[in-house]
């Protein structure tokens, strides 16, 4: 497994939110280009995003499909990318400081297909730096969703 973490400045709920928001998967997945559709009660086990990966005209269609979850703690995905395979994505929230910080937890493995048999320091040299720049755009996204909630004293926006 390749792993990388970041300490985020929003609750693990915020970060679950953009988790949960099948539809902004293009938006901090590097890679992913494009989400063409999001099965109806994503991310409930089993359900997926059906997206693009590539620049036009180049793209790849293929799917993410969960296949575990705690809404606020965890999400484990099985993302497919056509003939490449697939890998084991997963996600591991946990909480820091007073309840306003998530430690952001990501492992990823290739386990299915041509990418599977890359040995693992391989796969870290293109996943790990890929997998932070991911972090880091979903982080962004988590803590900018927060600010559109609250003022800076906490209080709700109306």
């Amino acid at each position: 497994m390749i792993t990388v973490s970041r300490e985020v400045a929003a609750s693990p709920e915020d970060v679950f939110a953009v988790l949960a928001d099948g539809w902004s998967y293009a938006g901090w997945v590097v890679g992913n280009s494009h989400v063409r559709d999001v099965d109806p009660g994503w991310p409930e086990v089993g359900t997926r995003i059906h997206h693009s990966a590539g620049a036009w005209p180049f793209q790849i269609q293929d799917a993410t499909e969960v296949v575990s979850v705690e809404p606020g703690r965890f999400l484990e995905l099985d993302a497919r990318l056509w003939v490449l395979g697939a890998a084991t994505i997963r996600f591991t929230l946990t909480p820091y400081g007073t309840g306003f910080g998530t430690e952001v937890l990501m492992e990823e493995e290739a386990v299915r297909g041509p990418g599977g048999l890359i040995p693992a320091a391989v796969q870290a040299v293109v996943l790990r730096p890929r997998n932070v720049e991911s972090l880091a755009r979903l982080a962004d996204l988590a803590v900018g969703r927060r600010a559109s909630l609250f003022h800076a004293d906490g209080m709700p926006n109306r």
